[in-house]
C-alpha cells in the first residue's frame, strides 16, 4: 500500500492524464487536493512511484503518465463508482421509458446509448433466445414448397427461419403442424424441447421437426451489439493500434469471450493486458452483468483507452445494466 501522500499524488496524475492525455508534471500535482507539498517533494515521490511501477516517464524531462499498475491501484483504492450527473441520469431514464418494440432493436440502441454516454466502444450481449420461454410460434406457408417459422419470445425477441416443406404439404397440413408446434413449445425454452412426440402424420411431424431445428439453429448463438468503434479508434494516434482494435472488435466471438471471461473472474474492470486480448492491450474494459430475477441473462460493457474515466464508466455501466435488467424483466 502507498502512503497517503503518494496515493494523493498518483490520484492527481491519473485524473489529470485522463483529462488531458498529456504527461503530468510535478508543478501541477503540487496544488492538487491532499498533496500540499513543494514541487521538489512531489518530484521525489513521483520518482519513487516510477521506480515502483505506478508511473512512467515517456520522454526525458517530460512529466509522468500512469502505467497499467497505476490505473489498477487507482481503480481498486481510489476511485469510487461515483454517480452520473443529472443530465446523463435523465438521458438513461428517458431512453428506457421509451424503449418498446423488438428486443433486438432495443439492445442495438442500448449499445449506441452506452457509446454516447462514455465516448467509448460499447458491447451489449443480449439473452440467448433458445434459453428464453417461447410466447408464440407460427408456421406460415410461403409457397407450395417453403414456409417461414416465426417465434416470439417472452422478452420480446423474435426469431424466424425458412424451411422446405415435405411433398404434398397443403395449407391444412401446415396449419396442423403450426398448431402442434405451438402446443409443444409455448411456455417452454427451445433448449428444453429436444424431441417432439409423433402425431401419426409424417408430413406434420416432419414440418414440426424442421421448424424446431431451424429456429433453434438461429436462436442458439450470441446476440452481440457493438457501438462506438469509431470513437474508441479516434482515441489513439498509432495507426497499427487503431487497426488492431477495429479488427478485433469486428470478431464477435472475441468480444463475447472477452466480456464473459472478465465477469467469470469476478472483475468489473480489466486494465490493459489484464483482459488477455493482446490486440487490445492499450485498452481497458468495464463490464457488468444484466440480471433479471437473480438470473444472469446478459452483459454490457465499454471498451476504451487505459486512460478512460473509470469512475464515470463504472457509474454508467452500473446504471444502464440495472435499467436494462428491469426493462427485460418487465418484458417477461
Amino acid at each position: 500500500m502507498l502512503d497517503d501522500r503518494k496515493t494523493a499524488i498518483l490520484s492527481a496524475v491519473v485524473h489529470e492524464y485522463i483529462t488531458t492525455a498529456q504527461p503530468v508534471g510535478s508543478t501541477h500535482v503540487a496544488g492538487a487536493p491532499g498533496v500540499a507539498v513543494s514541487s521538489a517533494t512531489v518530484r521525489n515521490d513521483m520518482a519513487v512511484l516510477e521506480q515502483e511501477g505506478f508511473l512512467v516517464q515517456p520522454h526525458t524531462s517530460a512529466g509522468r503518465i500512469p502505467t497499467d499498475k497505476g490505473y489498477r491501484y487507482f481503480v481498486d483504492n481510489l476511485a469510487s463508482p461515483g454517480q452520473l450527473d443529472s443530465h446523463r441520469t435523465a438521458q438513461v431514464g428517458e431512453f428506457f421509458a421509451a424503449a418498446h418494440g423488438r428486443l433486438e432493436e432495443m439492445l442495438h440502441q442500448t449499445s449506441d446509448l452506452l457509446a454516447t454516454l462514455t465516448n467509448s466502444a460499447s458491447v451489449v450481449l443480449g439473452p440467448t433466445p433458445s434459453e428464453v420461454e417461447v410466447r408464440s410460434v407460427q408456421v406460415v406457408p410461403l409457397s407450395t414448397s417453403h414456409a417461414t417459422v416465426v417465434v416470439v419470445f417472452s422478452n420480446g425477441g423474435v426469431e424466424s427461419a425458412t424451411i422446405e416443406l415435405p411433398e404434398a404439404s397443403g395449407t391444412d397440413v401446415v396449419a396442423d403442424a403450426s398448431a402442434r408446434l405451438a402446443s409443444r413449445l409455448v411456455g417452454k425454452k427451445l433448449s428444453s424441447v429436444t424431441t417432439l412426440e409423433p402425431s401419426g402424420s409424417y408430413a406434420v411431424d416432419e414440418i414440426c421437426r424442421r421448424a424446431r431445428e431451424a429456429v433453434f439453429a438461429v436462436s442458439s448463438g450470441d446476440h452481440v451489439y457493438v457501438g462506438g468503434t469509431a470513437t474508441v479508434a479516434a482515441s489513439f494516434d498509432a495507426v497499427e493500434v487503431v487497426r488492431n482494435i477495429l479488427h478485433t472488435l469486428e470478431q464477435q466471438f472475441v468480444v463475447v469471450s472477452l466480456v464473459r471471461d472478465v465477469l467469470d473472474r469476478g472483475m468489473s474492470v480489466a486494465i490493459g493486458v489484464e483482459h488477455g486480448v493482446e490486440p487490445l492491450a492499450a485498452c481497458s474494459v468495464v463490464v457488468s452483468p444484466v440480471v433479471v430475477e437473480g438470473e444472469h441473462i446478459g452483459s454490457i460493457g465499454v471498451l476504451g483507452p487505459t486512460r478512460m474515466n473509470y469512475p464515470q464508466a463504472l457509474a454508467t455501466v452500473s446504471l444502464v445494466s440495472e435499467r436494462l435488467g428491469t426493462r427485460l424483466g418487465e418484458s417477461g
